[in-house]
C-alpha cells in the first residue's frame, strides 16, 4: 500500500478516456477522507504510448487505474501481479510501492461481488452472461465465486464461445456456450450479467419475463439502458454500471491510499452527480 504522507498523484488511463468517471470518483474519495494532498487525473494513453508514460512516473505517483485497451497490455511492465488479475489476464488497477515495486490487482472481480451483495445476492444457482469481452471475463471470474451452477454465455462468434468456455476451465465454472440469437433465452436465468455495448440488448426487451430475477446490466451511461428499465418495471432487481464503477473504485482507493475503508456514499453522490449533469 502507498503511504498518505506528502502530495501523491493517481490517475486513470485508456483510450478513449474523456468519458471516464473515475476522477470524479476518486477526488470525492480524497476529499471525504482529508487527502488535501492527493491529485487524481485522466491520460489518453493507448497501448503503444502505455510503456513510455509508465517509466516516465516519479515517487510521487501512488497508483494507476487502468481501463480499456490497457487491462492487458500493463502486465508484462509489473513486478507482481494478484493472482484475481492473473485468473483473466486483466489488470484495471496498480499501485507504486514503498521500495518502487509496481503491483498489479483487478478490483472489476471483487467490485463486482460487492456490487450484487449489496443488492442482496449471495448465491445464485446458475447464471447467464451476455456477450465475450474483457468485461465477460471478469463477470465469469466473479460468478465462479457465488454461482453453485452451470454459466451459459450468449456469444456472436464461435471463437469468443470457444475463449469463454476455456476461460471457465481455468476458473473452475461450468460454462455452458449459446448462439447470440438465442439470447431471449438468458433472461429466464436467476442472474444475468449484461456485458454488451450500448444498444446491444434492447432488442431483447419484449422478451422480460414476468417475474425476473436480477439484472446486472454494467453500462452506466445512458442509463437506465431499455433492457434494465423493463426490467425494473416488471418487478427485477437491478444492478447497474455505476454500482460496479463506485465498488471497483473504493477497492482501488483503499489500495492506493492505504486507508479502509474508503467513503462508499460519498464516492457514489459524486458519481451520481456526474452523469446527471451530463
Amino acid at each position: 500500500m502507498a503511504s498518505t504522507d506528502g502530495p501523491r498523484r493517481a490517475a486513470v488511463l485508456g483510450s478513449p478516456i474523456a468519458h471516464s468517471l473515475s476522477p470524479v470518483l476518486h477526488r470525492a474519495a480524497y476529499a471525504a477522507l482529508g487527502l488535501d494532498g492527493w491529485s487524481y487525473d485522466r491520460f489518453e494513453i493507448d497501448e503503444q504510448a502505455l510503456p513510455g508514460f509508465v517509466e516516465g512516473l516519479d515517487a510521487t505517483w501512488a497508483g494507476l487505474s487502468l481501463t480499456m485497451p490497457l487491462k492487458r497490455a500493463i502486465i508484462p511492465l509489473l513486478d507482481e501481479v494478484s493472482e484475481t488479475a492473473a485468473s483473466v489476464e486483466a489488470v484495471n488497477t496498480v499501485v507504486f510501492t514503498g521500495d518502487g515495486r509496481r503491483v498489479g490487482d483487478n478490483t472489476d472481480i471483487p467490485g463486482m461481488i460487492a456490487a450484487l451483495r449489496e443488492r442482496g445476492v449471495e448465491k445464485a444457482e446458475s447464471a447467464a452472461v451476455l456477450g465475450a469481452g474483457a468485461t465477460a471475463s471478469s463477470a465469469l471470474a466473479a460468478l465462479s465465486q457465488i454461482c453453485t451452477g452451470p454459466v451459459t454465455a450468449y456469444v456472436r462468434s464461435r471463437a469468443r464461445g470457444d475463449e469463454m468456455r476455456g476461460w471457465g476451465e481455468r476458473l473452475g465454472t461450468e460454462v455452458r456456450i449459446a448462439d447470440w440469437a438465442e439470447a431471449e433465452q438468458a433472461l429466464h436465468a436467476p442472474l444475468v450479467i449484461a456485458t454488451t455495448p450500448a444498444g446491444a440488448t434492447d432488442g431483447l426487451t419484449d422478451a422480460v419475463p414476468e417475474h425476473p430475477g436480477t439484472l446486472f446490466d454494467v453500462l452506466y451511461e445512458p442509463w437506465p439502458t431499455a433492457l434494465a428499465s423493463v426490467w425494473a418495471d416488471r418487478g427485477g432487481a437491478v444492478v447497474g454500471g455505476l454500482d460496479l464503477l463506485v465498488h471497483q473504485a473504493v477497492l482501488q482507493v483503499e489500495q492506493m491510499t492505504g486507508r479502509s475503508p474508503a467513503p462508499l456514499a460519498p464516492m457514489r453522490q459524486a458519481g451520481e452527480q456526474a452523469l446527471a449533469a451530463r
